[in-house]
């Protein structure tokens, strides 16, 4: 248990110094819970005329379709995740090394850009059908091309990039499997299946659980994938309701009733996680050996960790660089340099006030641990359980309400009014990627600071060193790693969101995901095959830096 500063167990009036960090930790909260306070305001208002359209018309479709969708992709993530992991974790194959960088690095393609790619490839003259046809005639061609605008192809797109989730964290519990229970399951006489499904797998269920979770969470917040292939999900119905039909009211409903589904997910995912605390024996803390897979075996393992990276990461890629060369996308001569100096200019500074508001949430705790400053640590990493489009209609409000008091201020003063000041700079789309990424830096930070010993505080402070002075010279050194995969991870983040952005951004700015929408939405998805390359490259890197960590070392054989 992680003991407590004795200085934060005094009753000592706090410095001005802790005192502004805890006010600007609760107002990183109130931020957070802001577009929930804002969607559940807006849902009061009545809209009986346009439930009745949604109850006879679209929800019945949307429940359908989301709770198919999100079960589907469940099992696919669940197989192809465990399954691998515990291929590499549990087994040594040829190509094994190769499978632990190959296999997260779906994560760098966005799940909208699957989509687009997957349905160029196999739609009539596609790719795929021209390849067929060298073997058939065109129209028998057809009859063999799979349907992706279809709840399957949806569930394989989908699925089949965000496995990683559930990967990566199945293989952090297996590859720490011990000894003495994979020994004790052999004395029983258990095989390698039965271990694996008796034992291991139940020991991973608070890993699952997390992956599991996530991937829900990513399924529900997606609408670019689900609107191109045809599923009228819940993401979609408060997309359309709000846009189309003019409603914010009915569109806050749809999100509350949303928001209702996210929490049934997290404490699905609490459940998976009670009493999953896995402790090994303290005499003999040894971890299993790695099973050797030689001649067939050890080559089907290779080719069942290889198709999903394939699928998930090497198709998609190879398409779009096919299509920037092919079209000579590569010059300098094209918007895409402009919607990529939008995009990183809005990624930055979003990751900058991140990064700042995080440090200080987490800092507030350390430095007065206390029930005010344990709730806003908590409220502050509940925003990425906000899908992207319920985060834009709750912002909507607010912000809409700040500009109209910078226009109200202007009018007072007798100066011209400064029209959309918050919309219009792009402000409200910054505000949205924080909220929505906050929780990334708060975590990593949190975990730095559980490897920083309290006794470097009590030092400081005996020393009659400022908290501040400690945090600048002694703590910041030491987070170094973990701020450092908070910007990565965070810059990557906003570089893909599209719901929020969609939504929010100023008129006649588009970013790489906006733009990459608009293209599929008009049929040429091809053309944006450039800005497609250049979000999926600056995702490589922070998933391959998430597997920079050596294998743990294996047991004794």
């Amino acid at each position: 248990m992680r003991r407590v500063p004795t200085w934060a167990c005094t009753p000592v009036r706090p410095s001005r110094t802790e005192a502004l960090a805890i006010l600007v930790a609760v107002a990183t909260a109130l931020l957070v819970a802001a577009p929930v306070i804002s969607i559940a305001l807006l849902a009061l208002q009545p809209e009986p005329e346009l439930w009745q359209h949604l109850i006879a018309y679209v929800l019945p479709q949307a429940l359908r379709d989301t709770a198919a969708l999100l079960i589907g992709v469940g099992i696919v993530t669940l197989t192809v995740g465990a399954g691998t992991a515990w291929l590499v974790s549990a087994h040594d194959f040829p190509g094994r090394t190769l499978m632990l960088w190959l296999l997260p690095l779906p994560l760098a393609i966005p799940t909208y850009l699957a989509a687009y790619v997957y349905v160029d490839l196999f739609e009539p003259l596609g790719l795929v059908h021209r390849a067929l046809a060298t073997a058939m005639s065109l129209p028998g061609a057809i009859g063999w091309l799979p349907s992706l605008r279809s709840l399957p192809g949806a569930i394989f797109v989908i699925g089949i990039v965000l496995y990683p989730y559930v990967y990566l964290s199945a293989r952090a519990m297996f590859q720490h499997r011990s000894a003495d229970f994979a020994e004790a399951a052999k004395i029983l006489g258990a095989d390698r299946w039965t271990t694996f499904r008796r034992v291991s797998l139940p020991m991973a269920r608070p890993a699952l659980a997390v992956g599991l979770a996530l991937v829900s969470l990513e399924t529900l917040n997606d609408i670019g994938a689900s609107e191109y292939l045809g599923i009228r999900t819940l993401t979609v119905s408060v997309f359309t309701t709000w846009l189309n039909r003019g409603s914010l009211a009915g569109a806050a409903q749809l999100s509350l009733f949303m928001l209702a589904i996210v929490a049934v997910l997290i404490a699905i995912e609490r459940f998976g996680r009670r009493e999953g605390s896995v402790e090994f024996s303290s005499e003999n803390p040894r971890l299993a050996p790695r099973t050797p897979l030689t001649g067939a075996r050890g080559w089907l393992a290779f080719t069942a960790c290889l198709i999903p990276a394939l699928l998930g990461f090497a198709v998609p890629l190879l398409y779009l660089l096919r299509e920037s060369l092919r079209r000579g996308l590569l010059s300098m001569e094209t918007t895409v340099w402009r919607d990529a100096g939008h995009t990183i200019a809005l990624a930055a500074i979003a990751t900058g006030a991140a990064l700042l508001l995080g440090l200080v949430v987490i800092v507030a705790q350390r430095w007065r641990a206390s029930r005010l400053t344990n709730l806003s640590v908590a409220v502050a990493q509940t925003g990425y359980a906000l899908p992207g489009t319920v985060l834009a209609l709750g912002l909507l409000t607010p912000v809409l309400f700040i500009d109209n008091g910078f226009s109200k201020l202007a009018g007072w003063l007798s100066l011209a009014s400064p029209g959309l000041v918050m919309v219009g700079s792009g402000a409200a789309v910054v505000i949205a990627y924080v909220i929505r990424f906050l929780a990334v830096p708060t975590g990593f930070i949190k975990a730095g600071f559980e490897h920083i010993p309290v006794d470097y505080d009590d030092s400081a402070r005996a020393a009659g060193a400022p908290a501040i002075t400690t945090l600048r010279v002694i703590q910041l050194p030491l987070l170094r790693p973990a701020l450092f995969g908070a910007v990565i991870v965070v810059f990557v983040d906003c570089l893909k969101e599209l719901p929020a952005t969609l939504l929010l951004r100023p008129l006649n700015v588009e970013t790489l995901a906006t733009s990459i929408y608009q293209y599929a939405s008009r049929g040429s998805f091809e053309e944006g095959a450039l800005a497609a390359l250049l979000i999926v490259a600056a995702s490589i890197g922070p998933v391959v830096w998430l597997t920079r960590f050596a294998d743990v070392p294996q047991g004794p054989v």
